[in-house]
């Protein structure tokens, strides 16, 4: 049946009428050629926002990501990354294939990395080893739990990257919520970065786009790798001006995703069966596992789907669910309604898939 609650993740939601007028309204030119008034105007904006000199608007966040990877590296080197980021695991070795440069991946809590993780871990300069070169934070993270960064702890880390000689990469997808959740402003979080990659098709709504900011030098290298990985625009000022609604719009609003997301896992919590844990709920990711003798979270997952409700498996027991625009409180409690009732009906005979980062699980 068609979903009547979906979460899923933020990446579902649809324009809102106010975003599609502006997208209508558009006044538009030729992006390769610099003439696109609203592309120009949201660039200006975002670099002005994080204190930066220049940025460039991007397909997707996949896209922008690798642009700023290109930016600092070049082929042989490697970038120093949480386990769990979504550089290393989800951008298709994006990395590797584009720039011919290495992950080393490293461990941390709530998908941060810190000083100690990070001790001796550049390499030598020595012709046999590749060269450390880039050091990468997602903020908030993602498979890490959807934690937003502490302020103090961003610029520590970022600080020493600098110390060391390297450049410090932000994967910003869900950036805004980090703000909301910790109540910085961008300008604040990035003193201590050089790149970071904003999508406006999560938590901020938009139906597409991504952009990258930092050094007018940078940001030049950035439009070339843009151009190389093909996402060079023309008239794409209709999607700048979605994202110049939601700048002005939906941020703000985020909190009430982050309300959302501890209702949905205190419900959870209550459920026989599943455990959560509301507390560590900062931002709009909720994550849960289910008892393995009632089955697992594929299963778990076709069950709700049956129902109407969305929330995928990403793992053998564990589930995430993701509150965005489109999910009101309502939504929530009838949702956990769903949940409810079908954990207590029982799921083991669905034939339900894995997916998500460990989907082999």
């Amino acid at each position: 049946m068609p979903l009547l609650y979906d979460f899923r993740s933020d990446t579902q939601t649809r324009p809102t009428a106010g975003m599609r007028a502006a997208i209508a309204a558009a006044e538009v030119g030729d992006d390769m050629t610099g003439e696109d008034p609203t592309v120009n105007r949201l660039e200006e904006m975002i670099a002005e926002m994080f204190g930066k000199e220049a940025a460039v608007f991007a397909c997707s966040g996949t896209q922008s990501n690798q642009m700023g990877v290109r930016c600092h590296c070049l082929p042989g080197d490697e970038l120093l990354i949480h386990e769990t980021g979504h550089i290393a695991n989800f951008e298709a070795g994006g990395p590797a294939v584009l720039s011919g440069v290495s992950c080393r991946q490293l461990p941390g809590e709530k998908g941060f990395l810190t000083l100690e993780t990070l001790a001796g871990k550049i390499r030598a300069d020595n012709q046999h080893l590749c060269r450390t070169r880039l050091l990468c934070l997602e903020n908030t993270s993602n498979a890490g739990g959807g934690h937003a960064w502490p302020l103090e702890q961003l610029h520590e880390v970022g600080s020493w990257g600098h110390e060391q000689g390297l450049k410090v990469h932000v994967d910003g997808a869900r950036f805004f919520n980090a703000c909301v959740a910790q109540g910085y402003s961008p300008r604040e979080a990035c003193e201590h970065v050089d790149t970071i990659s904003i999508c406006f098709s999560k938590g901020l709504g938009c139906p597409m786009g991504s952009i990258l900011t930092g050094s007018a030098e940078d940001m030049a290298h950035a439009r070339r790798s843009r151009k190389l990985f093909g996402g060079a625009m023309r008239q794409a000022g209709m999607m700048a001006a979605a994202c110049v609604y939601a700048l002005e719009h939906h941020i703000d609003r985020l909190a009430e995703d982050h309300e959302n997301a501890r209702l949905l896992a205190e419900g959870i919590a209550e459920i026989d069966g599943l455990v959560a844990e509301p507390a560590a709920v900062e931002t709009n990711l909720v994550f849960f596992d289910v008892d393995p003798e009632l089955g697992n979270a594929g299963q778990l997952s076709a069950a709700l789907k049956e129902r109407g409700l969305g929330i995928n498996a990403m793992g053998s027991a564990r589930l995430r669910a993701c509150t965005h625009l489109d999910v009101s409180r309502e939504d929530v409690e009838a949702s956990l309604v769903i949940l409810r009732d079908t954990v207590a009906a029982g799921f083991r005979d669905m034939a339900g898939s894995l997916t998500g980062p460990y989907a082999r699980a």
